[in-house]
C-alpha cells in the first residue's frame, strides 16, 4: 500500500470533527492541562515561521490527551489593530471585511495542519460579545482608581497615526512600521500598573518554569530603584523647584549641575526667558526626536545645551548650571537629574565634552583623588571628603544620615522608583475597543453604565488617517446624554490599545459563551493557569508583563484566585530564510499550503520539531522536509509489512514470553528505553528535536531487526528488502515486534497524528488515537516504559588516557565503578599507554566513562 499523506489529511481531519475529538468541559474529577499557544493577528496567511508555535503546542497536547490529562486547547485571533485600518486608508477595504477574510483563510490552513484546537472555543477580539468585557473591566478598574486620564508626553508614529506605549517603540521607531517616532503632548487614558510593580518584580522569583532571559527582561523592565528624591530650587524663583531622584546621595555635595530631559515641564518656561526661544525649542525638540532606547542606555552621542538658568544645591548652597540633555528622559525617574561628574560615567564624560566642574567627594580606598587627573569617574562606595559635616562618613551611613537630616524640611526623602511606568492605552484609531466614558460638563468623566454595554464600534465607510480619532467624525457615536444628569454630553473617542484585548483571552476560553460576567469564576479555578504557553520571544516584555498584571486586577475584584497566569513559558525561536525572519516585507516566506500540497501535514509538522530545539533559531531548507517525508514513508512501509501479522487479537504481551532471545529482548530494551526518552524529552524537557530522533533510531532498530530475523541475515539491507523478506514463526517474535510497533505508532501521534492514526487502524484498531472514550479516558494511552526491560544488560564503556579514548571495555550494566577502575587498568590497549609513566588519577563518571590521567 502506498503511502498518501493528502488523503489521510483530508480523512483523519474528517473525523475528528464529526467527533468533536478535541473539545472538553471542565471535569473536577480528572486533572486536567491547558495548553495554548499565544494567539494569531489575522493578517492573511500563515506561514510556517508562525507555524512552528502552534505544532509546538500541539505535540504538548496530543501528548497530555494520551497521558490522561483532560487538555484544553484553545485557539483565538487578536483580531484588532492597525494593519487592518491602515489597509482600509490605502486600499478602501473595511477592516472588518478584511480581517474576517483573513481569520477565514488562517483558520482553514491551521485545520489543514491538523492542529488539535477546540474550535468551539474560538473567538476574535473584534467581537463585541469578547470587547464588551474590556469595556466592563476599564471600568472596574476606573472605579478602583487603576483607570485615569491626565495630559503627557506620548510617543506617536507620525506613518500609523497614533500613540504607541514605551514598549512599543523599537530603536526609535514604531514596532509596527519602523517610522522614527516622534512626541507630543495629549491627554490620555493610562492603567495603573505601578500599583503592581513591587508584586510584579518579587513574583519572578515564583516562575520557576519561565526561560532566565525572560525573567531578566521583566526584572530589568520593571527596573526597581532604591535611593532619594531631592529638590533643588530654581535659584531666581525658589518658589519653583527641581526635584531629582538619586540612589546616591551620598555624592551630592560632588553635584556641579542638573540636566533635565527634553520633555520636563521647565524646558517650555525656560524657553520663553530665552535669548532665543524658537531656537531653543527646536533644539529641545531634536532631542524629543532621537532614539528613545539608545537615549535611556546612554549609547547616543551625549549632547545637551546650557538654559541660562541655576538652581541651589540643597546640600552646598551653590548655585549650579541646568542644563538640556538628550541622554535624560522625561517620562524616566522625574526627567531631571543631580549631575555628579566624578562619580557616575554618563555625567562625566558630559563634564568632559562641555567643560563642566568635576568635585571629587568619595574616596573608595581613602587614597585621595584629583578631578583634572580622573580618566573615568569613580562610582564605587567608599569615604567621603569634601562634603561638610558627613566627611569620613562610609556612602551607607551617609546616606541614612543625609537623608534624615532634610526630611523634615521636605528638601529630601528616601524612595523607591521604578522604570516602569503607566500603561497609556489611548489610541487614536478605529479599528479597536471603545473606550467606555463619557464627557460631561457638569459631572465630568462619567463611565457608560453596565447595563449598555457594549459600546458598539460604529459602521464607518471611509479612513482618512489624518491623526485624530475617525470616531470624532460620526455624530451619533459621539453625542450622547450624560447616565448622571441627563445633559448633553460626549463620547470618549478613543480607543483602547491593542493589548488590552490580549491580557486576558486566556481567561475567557475558559468559558468564551457567557454573556453575564467575563467567565465564570468555577470554570477559571478548574483550567487556570495556564500549564503550557507558547510564543515568540519579542512578547517577552509587553504581553507577558500586561498579562500579569491583569490577573492581578481580575484577582483583586474576585474573580481569580491566583497571581501568575501562566505556569510554564516556552520562548520559540524564529524561522528563517536565506538568513533573515521571514517576513512579506522581505518576500521569504514559506506558505505552508504549498507544503502540504506537497508532502501532507505530517512532513511538515514533523520537520519543524526535528530540525533544532525549540527555542533556537531555524534556517529553512526544502531538503529537511524531504528528510521527514521521506521518514514518514519509511515507517509507513514497516507497518505495511508487518501489520497482517502482528495486527489483530490474540496476540499476548512480551512480558509473558520467558525465552525471548538476545535480539528480540534488545528491541524490546530499545522500544522501552525510547518511551523513556521521548517522554521526557516532550513532558519534562520540551526538546521534541531530540524526541524524534529517538523514533528515528527506534526505526533503525526494527528494520534492523526484521531483515535478521526473517532472512536471516546479521546485517542491514535496504527498506525494499524488508517489504518482500519472509514471514517471522516465533510467537515471541510476533509479540515483540508489535508491541514495538505500537509503540512508535503511538510516540509518533504528536507529532504525525494523521500518518499515525492511519497505522494505528492497519494494525487493528477500531478506536483511533485522539480524543477521549467513555470515563474520560484516552482513546489510546501513552506507552509506559518498564525500566526493568529498558536497562541494558551490557554497556560499552570508553576509557580514555589523558584525555584520549584509546579503548572500549564491554561489561555487564551492574559492574561496580571499583570493577571497572581494576579492569580499565588491566586492558592490554591502556596498558601500552600507560608504559613507564605514572598514574595520577583515575575518574569513574557514573560507570559510563573511565578516565585515566598520567604523567
Amino acid at each position: 500500500m502506498d503511502y498518501k499523506p493528502q488523503e489521510l489529511d483530508k480523512k483523519w481531519q474528517h473525523r475528528w470533527a464529526a467527533a468533536r475529538a478535541f473539545e472538553v468541559e471542565a471535569d473536577p474529577s480528572r486533572p486536567k492541562f491547558y495548553c495554548l499557544e499565544m494567539f494569531a493577528y489575522p493578517s492573511g496567511h500563515a506561514h510556517v515561521g508562525h507555524v512552528r508555535n502552534y505544532i509546538i503546542g500541539d505535540v504538548m497536547a496530543r501528548m497530555k490527551r494520551m497521558r490522561g490529562y483532560n487538555v484544553l486547547h484553545p485557539f483565538g485571533w487578536d483580531a484588532f489593530g492597525l494593519p487592518a485600518e491602515n489597509a482600509a486608508i490605502k486600499n478602501g477595504i473595511h477592516p472588518e471585511v478584511s480581517t474576517r477574510d483573513n481569520i477565514a483563510h488562517m483558520k482553514g490552513q491551521l485545520q489543514r495542519l491538523g492542529i488539535s484546537y477546540a474550535w468551539e472555543r474560538e473567538l476574535a477580539t473584534c467581537d463585541p460579545e469578547y470587547y464588551k468585557w474590556n469595556q466592563w473591566l476599564f471600568i472596574r478598574m476606573f472605579e478602583r482608581g487603576l483607570a485615569y486620564r491626565r495630559r503627557s508626553s506620548v510617543n506617536w508614529c507620525p506613518s500609523c497615526n497614533t500613540v504607541l506605549a514605551n514598549e512599543q517603540v523599537v530603536d526609535g521607531g514604531c514596532w509596527r512600521c519602523g517610522s522614527p517616532v516622534e512626541t507630543r503632548d495629549l491627554e490620555q487614558w493610562f492603567f495603573r500598573i505601578t500599583a503592581y510593580a513591587d508584586e510584579l518584580l518579587n513574583a519572578t522569583a515564583q516562575l520557576t518554569q519561565w526561560p532566565e532571559k525572560v525573567l531578566t527582561m521583566q526584572r530589568n523592565w520593571i527596573g526597581r530603584s532604591e535611593g532619594a528624591r531631592v529638590k533643588f530650587a530654581v535659584e531666581d524663583d525658589p518658589s519653583t523647584q527641581i526635584e531629582v531622584f538619586t540612589t546616591r546621595i551620598d555624592t551630592i555635595f560632588g553635584a556641579t549641575f542638573v540636566l533635565l530631559g527634553p520633555e520636563h515641564p521647565l524646558v517650555a518656561r525656560f524657553a520663553e526667558k530665552a535669548p532665543d526661544p524658537a531656537g531653543f525649542k527646536r533644539q529641545a525638540q531634536a532631542f524629543r526626536t532621537q532614539d528613545r532606547a539608545a537615549r535611556m542606555s546612554g549609547e547616543i552621542e551625549k549632547q545637551g545645551f546650557d538654559t541660562g538658568a541655576r538652581a541651589i544645591n540643597p546640600f552646598t548652597g551653590d548655585a549650579v548650571p541646568i542644563w538640556v540633555a538628550n541622554f535624560v528622559l522625561g517620562e524616566y525617574g522625574t526627567g531631571a537629574v543631580m549631575a555628579v561628574p566624578a562619580h557616575d560615567q554618563r555625567d562625566f564624560e558630559f563634564a568632559r565634552k562641555f567643560n563642566l566642574p568635576i568635585r571629587v567627594v568619595v574616596t573608595p580606598d581613602g587614597k585621595p583623588l584629583a578631578a583634572d587627573t580622573l580618566t573615568e569617574a569613580v562610582d564605587a562606595y567608599g569615604t567621603l571628603v569634601e562634603s561638610g559635616d558627613y566627611n569620613g562618613l562610609a556612602s551607607e551611613e551617609a546616606q541614612r544620615r543625609m537623608i534624615a537630616a532634610m526630611k523634615p524640611s521636605g528638601v529630601a526623602e528616601g524612595t523607591v522608583q521604578f522604570r516602569l511606568k503607566d500603561w497609556g492605552i489611548s489610541r487614536q484609531r478605529y479599528w479597536g475597543t471603545p473606550i467606555p466614558m463619557i464627557h460631561c460638563e457638569t459631572d465630568g468623566i462619567v463611565p457608560v453604565p453596565f447595563d449598555q454595554l457594549p459600546v458598539v464600534l460604529p459602521n464607518i465607510a471611509e479612513f482618512s488617517g489624518r491623526g485624530d480619532s475617525p470616531l470624532a467624525h460620526v455624530p451619533e457615536f459621539v453625542n450622547v446624554t450624560c447616565p448622571k444628569c441627563g445633559r448633553p454630553a460626549r463620547r470618549e473617542t478613543d480607543t483602547m490599545d491593542t493589548f488590552v484585548d490580549s491580557s486576558w483571552y486566556f481567561y475567557r476560553f475558559a468559558d468564551p459563551r457567557n454573556d453575564e460576567m467575563p467567565f465564570d469564576p468555577a470554570k477559571v479555578k478548574y483550567w487556570l493557569p495556564v500549564d503550557f504557553y507558547s510564543g515568540g520571544v519579542e512578547h517577552a516584555i509587553l504581553h507577558l508583563i500586561y498579562s500579569r498584571f491583569f490577573a492581578r486586577v481580575f484577582r483583586d475584584v474576585g474573580l481569580v484566585d491566583h497571581d501568575e497566569p501562566f505556569t510554564q513559558l516556552l520562548t520559540q525561536g524564529m524561522v528563517l530564510k536565506d538568513g533573515a525572519v521571514m517576513s512579506k516585507s522581505k518576500g521569504n516566506v514559506v506558505d505552508p499550503d504549498t507544503m502540504l500540497q506537497k508532502f501532507g501535514a505530517d512532513a511538515l509538522r514533523l520537520y519543524v520539531m526535528f530540525v533544532a530545539p525549540p527555542e533556537k533559531e531555524v534556517e529553512w531548507t526544502d531538503t529537511g522536509l524531504e528528510g521527514s517525508f521521506r521518514f514518514l514513508a519509511r515507517v509507513w512501509r514497516l507497518v505495511d509489512h508487518w501489520n497482517e501479522t502482528i495486527a489483530g487479537e490474540g496476540i499476548d504481551s512480551p512480558d509473558g514470553c520467558e525465552t525471548l532471545n538476545a535480539a528480540e529482548k534488545a528491541l524490546r530494551r530499545k522500544a522501552h528505553d525510547t518511551i523513556r526518552r521521548v517522554t521526557i524529552d516532550i513532558e519534562q524537557r520540551q526538546q521534541m528535536n531530540t524526541a524524534v530522533s529517538a523514533m528515528m533510531e527506534l526505526v533503525n532498530e526494527l528494520y534492523a531487526f526484521t531483515e535478521k530475523t526473517l532472512t536471516g541475515s546479521p546485517g542491514r539491507r535496504g527498506d525494499e528488502d524488508v517489504e518482500h523478506a519472509g514471514e517471522a514463526e516465533r510467537r515471541e517474535t510476533i509479540c515483540v515486534m508489535r508491541e514495538a510497533v505500537e509503540v512508535l505508532v503511538c510516540m509518533l501521534a504528536p507529532f504525525a497524528p494523521h500518518t499515525a492514526e492511519e497505522l494505528w487502524e492497519m494494525l487493528g484498531h477500531e478506536s483511533g488515537l485522539s480524543g477521549y472514550g467513555p470515563g474520560g479516558k484516552p482513546l489510546a494511552p501513552w506507552p509506559v516504559f518498564n525500566a526493568d526491560v529498558a536497562r541494558a544488560d551490557e554497556i560499552i564503556v570508553p576509557i580514555q588516557v589523558n584525555g584520549k579514548v584509546r579503548s572500549r571495555l564491554a561489561v555487564p550494566a551492574d559492574t561496580s565503578e571499583q570493577e571497572l577502575e581494576r579492569l580499565a587498568l588491566a586492558d592490554p590497549a591502556v596498558q601500552a599507554h600507560l608504559a613507564g609513566k605514572t598514574v595520577t588519577k583515575v575518574v569513574v563518571a557514573k560507570g559510563r566513562l573511565v578516565s585515566v590521567v598520567v604523567q
